[in-house]
């Protein structure tokens, strides 16, 4: 009887020791297994540093990236001519994958879609949460130890929610939201009517975006334009008692603008990023009733990492059958990124 032959991929993880125990748990790393012979070499600086590293790079069809890749430059490129994939199990890869990886025909695939899959959930609870200001309504009860007012509070029936971007977590949240007797807006440049119609939102430009919101969250990329994108006029088009979310980056905002929007007690905010992050110990936000922070949890914590290592392990599976990559970047995609 022949043996069983080996798999025909071979595949280099490039990914630090301790997200590679919390992305490729043990069901998952069977499943790689399965499909692809694993080096037993990976790099701790650069590809090309390591002899070993550098030695085994023209075995490699496959290099399953994360947290803590090296960059993939030119020359890491040249040295691996057999590479078909660079399958990414955490989110952007714009600041690994040089560019010229596309014109040499090498796939991209990000695990991002399971990184956003939580950054979406945490959002649709703190809309939820807004609705009813259940976060300042917690302060307070905490500080004054009283009841207040149910007749004094908004409730969510009819809430106008606004998205600020049409990113992959927006997309996520407004299907969400589909649930809820809520109007969606959003504002996307890349967007139209019929796209935003078709995530059950009517597509606005930024000023009304925040002129008609009573909650407003960010979902725009950080890029040299999106920096304090939210600046003190589009923070003062908003209603009185409107609610700020943000999810993405801290500087997407003007932190001095909303600062002094909150310190007013004008609007609440609920921020899961900060400008900068952390926050000094002195900020007026952190005392704040009306100001909800979080250290940047949104994302994938915990058992919800092992998502990225199963998306990024599907994707091997797609390609060791010949099938299309579920999750694959264009290079017109990796341009916006952040």
């Amino acid at each position: 009887m022949q043996p069983d032959s080996a798999p025909a991929l071979t595949v280099m993880l490039a990914l630090n020791d301790a997200s590679r125990a919390r992305v490729l748990v043990p069901a998952v790393r069977a499943r790689l297994d399965a499909v692809a012979t694993v080096l037993p070499v990976s790099p701790r600086g650069g590809f090309l540093d390591d002899p070993a590293v550098a030695a085994a790079l023209p075995e490699v069809d496959v290099l399953l990236t994360g947290w803590g890749c090296p960059k993939i430059t030119p020359e890491v490129l040249d040295a691996a001519p057999k590479l078909q994939a660079i399958l990414h199990a955490a989110g952007s890869v714009k600041s690994i994958v040089d560019p010229s990886a596309f014109d040499r025909g090498i796939q991209v695939s990000s695990a991002a879609f399971a990184n956003a899959l939580p950054v979406a959930e945490f959002t649709v609870a703190a809309i939820v949460l807004s609705g009813k200001r259940a976060f300042r309504l917690a302060a307070q009860y905490r500080i004054e130890r009283s009841k207040a007012d149910p007749h004094g509070m908004p409730g969510s029936y009819g809430t106008t929610v606004g998205l600020l971007g049409a990113s992959r977590i927006a997309r996520l949240v407004a299907d969400r939201l589909r649930t809820y007797d809520l109007k969606v807006l959003i504002s996307d440049p890349y967007l139209n009517a019929d796209e935003a119609a078709g995530l059950g939102a009517e597509l606005v430009s930024n000023d009304e975006l925040f002129r008609r919101s009573d909650i407003l969250s960010v979902h725009a990329p950080l890029l040299p334009e999106t920096v304090g994108l939210v600046d003190a006029h589009l923070l003062g088009l908003l209603k009185d008692g409107s609610v700020v979310i943000n999810t993405a980056r801290g500087k997407i905002i003007d932190a001095a603008a909303l600062e002094r929007e909150c310190v007013s007690g004008r609007l609440d905010a609920v921020l899961d990023v900060t400008d900068p992050e952390p926050l000094p110990a002195d900020s007026p936000l952190l005392d704040l009733p009306n100001v909800f922070i979080t250290p940047h949890v949104a994302g994938a914590v915990g058992n919800e990492i092992a998502r990225l290592g199963e998306l990024a392990v599907s994707e091997l599976e797609h390609l060791a059958a010949g099938r299309p990559l579920q999750h694959a970047i264009s290079p017109t995609e990796i341009a916006r990124l952040a």
